[in-house]
């Protein structure tokens, strides 16, 4: 993760599969992250930050329900509809809350342009 998310930060929307739940961000995709934990290998996450007042959620709240595990540190947020996690929400190890932005639920984004560093979640 970045020392500094929002050094690059421009705006973005998103949204889960069925576009229950939407969103919008101010986000640096320079930051972004392929995590090897469980829950992100499983579900191709590809994952970049945005502090938690850079983060709004702009339709489908009553649609959102949490998943945690392992340390339930982590609130992973995923659409009762259609079961896709396009946030999750957490805080950095010194205590400010993010967001953790699914950047494959972004609007807009060509995913074969960005270069995600990979993070060992797994040992976390």
């Amino acid at each position: 993760m970045s020392d500094t998310p929002q050094a690059a930060a421009r705006p973005f929307t998103g949204a889960c599969h069925c576009g229950a739940v939407q969103f919008e961000c101010s986000l640096d995709l320079s930051g972004a992250i392929t995590c090897n934990c469980s829950i992100c290998s499983a579900k191709g996450l590809i994952m970049a930050f945005a502090p938690a007042e850079a983060f709004r959620i702009t339709a489908g709240e009553e649609h959102l329900n949490e998943y945690r595990f392992n340390r339930h540190v982590i609130g992973h947020m995923f659409c009762t509809t259609c079961g896709v996690e396009p946030f999750a929400k957490g805080a950095m190890p010194d205590g400010t809350k993010i967001a953790a932005v699914n950047i494959r639920a972004l609007k807009g984004v060509d995913l074969a342009a960005l270069t995600p560093a990979p993070y060992d979640g797994r040992s976390a």
